[in-house]
């Protein structure tokens, strides 16, 4: 199952609740605070990962309190500051003293985790694709494979791709669990264009089944369950996506490329790097 969730300017909007019908296993939400406005979020049975998108704010966690979460003025303006809040534990956000938009991402999980705060320096950045192949594009990974043992199935990262560059490329899916060929996991794109008319093409099929290609703006978002889904961003516009995949299984995500195309992935710089930290 695939679906478009249109752009919204709402300054708290849940994008993904718990318990949606494509992505149970799934949360997202998204918020804007002005400066000293604060809010809460509790999710029974789901680790939260909280993302500074842009700006500064506290967090508290149970007994536990972060000061100063966030270091810039937009997801253009370098890796992430973030608090994995863990499970079952109530989130307290406040903001500083100026405007801060946070993304709260979230996974179903029956085990319990502590909070611990991943700083930019932390973030690993794999490079992927060149421009002469049309498929440049930057992951940062928040809440990695570093995290084993500390977070559940949950995995986050941010995804920067070059002006007319294709991301998800060559077309790969994780619908199904057969390991060490591919485990299953749920996905949501959020994306966001610099300049902000930017677009893009979110294509999504299945095997032996028709595509489907929807158009994608800043601040649209993009639920899949399964098939593939590659993606395409205008030239003249950077496209980011901020990621959020969920194991129904496992925490190693590991994606099965279309046949047809993986003729393609030795001709792809970064490729096996890419997915080496996905693992």
């Amino acid at each position: 199952m695939a679906r478009l969730i249109p752009p919204s300017q709402n300054s708290d909007q849940t994008i993904i609740p718990t318990g949606s019908t494509d992505v149970p296993l799934t949360y997202f939400r998204l918020v804007t605070l002005a400066p000293g406005e604060s809010i809460t979020d509790h999710q029974e049975n789901f680790e939260l990962l909280v993302v500074v998108l842009s700006g500064s704010v506290d967090v508290r966690v149970a007994a536990q309190s972060f000061e100063s979460v966030g270091r810039r003025d937009s997801v253009w303006a370098g890796n992430a500051d973030s608090i994995y809040v863990g499970t079952n534990s109530e989130v307290q956000i406040t903001a500083k003293d100026h405007p801060a938009e946070i993304a709260i991402a979230g996974g179903y999980t029956t085990e319990n985790f502590s909070p611990f705060r991943i700083e930019p320096e932390e973030v690993e950045c794999v490079e992927v694709g060149s421009i002469e192949t049309h498929s440049k594009r930057s992951i940062r990974h928040i809440l990695g494979q570093a995290a084993n043992g500390r977070a559940g199935n949950l995995l986050v990262s941010e995804l920067y791709a070059a002006p007319g560059c294709w991301s998800g490329y060559p077309p790969h899916k994780h619908d199904q669990e057969n390991p060490p060929d591919e485990t299953a996991f749920e996905e949501v794109y959020h994306y966001r264009f610099n300049p902000k008319t930017g677009f893009g093409g979110q294509y999504h099929y299945r095997d032996g089944e028709d595509p489907s290609c929807v158009m994608t703006q800043h601040r649209s978002t993009f639920v899949v369950d399964d098939g593939y889904h590659p993606t395409s961003t205008s030239p003249g516009h950077e496209g980011y996506i901020f990621t959020i995949l969920v194991g129904k299984h496992q925490r190693s995500l590991i994606q099965k490329f279309e046949p047809q195309h993986e003729h393609l992935m030795a001709g792809i710089p970064g490729l096996q790097s890419m997915r080496d930290k996905f693992k």
